[in-house]
């Protein structure tokens, strides 16, 4: 009896919401849609290359909608179509994303204004043409990172966005106060994702020495899984989380917390 009542929390913690994951074609994003569908919930993803997005969408039988957060008319034409089809949204997880190692010394505008711009700017605006579909009981998860309070080098620009997020966060939480939609961030550890390649440039001999470098300072002793993160994702954005908002929830092993 208790096995079966664990697995339909599984298939039905979500049942009959709608929910939103932007950056969903790959990475943490891709494994957070596949994990909401698994639990019940409708799921829109979106991503900028429609190959990707639409290979995703196949896989997981999410509902793909190209297009930019950082471009205003490509969320406003990502969230008709959500209305449209869907007349509301309950979960929310601001994936989307990017970054890339340059040291202080070397930072140009282009890098800090192409990062702030999807990173900080795109997701405020995600958030807040978002809230025009929720109700209460919604749901927001921003996807901040470890790296904000951990001094990476030559990652400054993506920990100070991620570092944004966080406190975007505690504002927004008391900013929705009333409204019963709660806001709260994911901050990953170590979760090897495409990313790793076709973001930050590193070879597969480069992640292979890094993930050995991180066993060695994680207390768990090993990188993370993507749907560790998801897990973590669709917790927060369940009635399980009912209780919590404004925090910051660290899926890392322990890396950053010793």
């Amino acid at each position: 009896m208790n096995t079966l009542a664990n697995s339909n929390i599984h298939t039905t913690r979500h049942a009959g919401k709608i929910a939103l994951v932007t950056g969903g074609s790959s990475g943490l994003g891709l494994a957070t849609a596949e994990r909401l569908i698994r639990e019940g919930a409708t799921v829109y993803i979106t991503g900028r290359r429609q190959a990707e997005l639409d290979a995703a969408a196949a896989k997981t039988g999410a509902i793909a909608i190209q297009g930019d957060i950082a471009i205003a008319a490509d969320l406003d034409r990502i969230f008709a179509t959500i209305r449209e089809r869907s007349g509301k949204l309950d979960i929310l997880f601001a994936n989307a994303g990017g970054g890339e190692f340059v040291p202080l010394g070397q930072i140009t505008e282009a890098h800090f204004d192409k990062y702030f711009g999807i990173n900080v700017k795109g997701t405020l605006f995600t958030v807040q043409k978002a809230l025009e579909l929720m109700g209460e009981g919604g749901a927001i998860v921003l996807n901040g990172s470890m790296v904000s309070i951990k001094g990476a080098p030559a990652f400054g620009v993506y920990a100070a966005t991620k570092a944004a997020l966080r406190s975007f966060a505690r504002t927004w939480a008391s900013d929705l106060k009333g409204r019963g939609i709660r806001v709260n961030v994911v901050a990953p550890g170590t979760i090897v994702t495409p990313g790793y390649s076709t973001e930050l440039g590193m070879s597969e001999q480069q992640i292979a020495d890094y993930s050995a470098y991180v066993a060695t300072v994680t207390p768990l002793g090993r990188t993370g899984e993507p749907d560790e993160i998801a897990k973590a994702v669709s917790f927060l954005a369940s009635d399980d989380a009912s209780y919590i908002t404004g925090i910051e929830l660290f899926v890392d092993g322990g890396q950053a917390q010793i």
